[in-house]
């Protein structure tokens, strides 16, 4: 006990977390969706503040353009290609301390969503595709679960504390997810790692006044900006007409889940499924513009290369991804090129 409150002394000396704040926080399970740029933060944020466990889920590699802004993988995890929950395990390690950590290769869906978020007392948001927050704002509205939104693109970003009967939930702000090519994505407009910083930093705050003191906070909106140095705060209500946390209808988590993607068979090509909402090909056109090459939009087709990959998407959100036999790699690939 000496040497546990000798490290977190500092911290403890905070009035509104004390000595029985960081009790709770050590007994205290966390899942972290997503080990990436935001994922990686939180994790290191959430283990830094002595939470007890942390669980964290991803199923994507480490490549070396994740180094600027992801801040738990080096070179070698890189060169190496390895997974980015165990890199970031293997990363938190040295970092010592009480925490306990649960590193998991997989892809968030509803298949699994209820097992991995059994026992947690709250979940922090560092995915990167939207069909994944809302599956979590289902299943966390539906189990009285809260959970920190965070998303960050460019130089800003929102956060969100959803804190289920209380606040708003995601659907209440935005009830349905926009078509693929809609919003930016950190592929198509870039992301500077001081925003990664400033929003991670907004949901572990959040998060550890939601684990310790969840009476009294006031869920709101917050939007900021590293470039301009812009930060607004926006009161935000519930709608009780929301259809998840007011008609309670989880249809995300709820509706029968196929196999999102299918290899086919001979031809080093991977189908994936369309999202649930169908993409606007001509501004996804415009947006992939900068990234990638041979973006030809024609009619109900868009055909687009990165890299050694090409990319054939149908109006229904369906895309071929030629170039890979992989299906986790493809997966990742959709959602950071087309999105969801």
């Amino acid at each position: 006990m000496k040497d546990f409150d000798k490290r977190f002394e500092r911290q403890t000396r905070f009035a509104a977390l004390g000595r029985a704040g960081q009790a709770q926080l050590s007994g205290a399970r966390v899942l972290v969706v997503g080990c990436g740029a935001l994922g990686g933060a939180l994790a290191q944020n959430l283990a830094r503040s002595g939470v007890g466990e942390l669980v964290l889920v991803d199923r994507d590699i480490v490549e070396e353009s994740n180094l600027p802004r992801q801040v738990l993988f080096d070179e070698r995890h890189a060169r190496e290609r390895t997974e980015k929950s165990l890199a970031a395990k293997e990363s938190l390690a040295r970092i010592g301390g009480p925490t306990r950590v649960e590193a998991l290769v997989e892809h968030v869906d509803a298949d699994n969503i209820e097992r991995l978020t059994a026992g947690a007392h709250l979940v922090v948001d560092g995915t990167d595709n939207l069909e994944t927050r809302y599956l979590v704002n289902d299943v966390c509205v539906e189990r009285d679960l809260p959970w920190v939104y965070g998303g960050v693109v460019g130089a800003g970003g929102l956060v969100l504390p959803v804190l289920p009967g209380v606040g708003p939930c995601l659907a209440c702000l935005f009830p349905e997810p926009p078509p693929p090519g809609v919003l930016p994505t950190c592929e198509t407009a870039g992301v500077l790692q001081p925003a990664v910083a400033l929003i991670a930093a907004l949901q572990s705050g959040l998060a550890l006044r939601i684990l310790t003191a969840r009476s009294g906070l006031t869920p709101r909106l917050y939007e900021v900006d590293v470039w301009d140095g812009r930060v607004r705060e926006l009161g935000v209500g519930r709608d009780p007409r929301c259809r998840c946390c007011g008609l309670r209808e989880f249809r995300f988590l709820h509706e029968p889940v196929t196999q999102r993607a299918t290899s086919l068979c001979g031809r080093n090509t991977v189908q994936v499924r369309g999202a649930r909402v169908k993409p606007d090909l001509q501004r996804l056109a415009q947006a992939l513009e900068p990234v990638a090459r041979d973006v030809r939009h024609t009619g109900a087709i868009l055909r687009f290369a990165v890299d050694d990959e090409r990319y054939t998407v149908f109006a229904d959100g369906r895309a071929l991804i030629e170039g890979t036999d992989d299906l986790e790699r493809a997966l990742t690939l959709y959602d950071r090129y087309i999105g969801t």
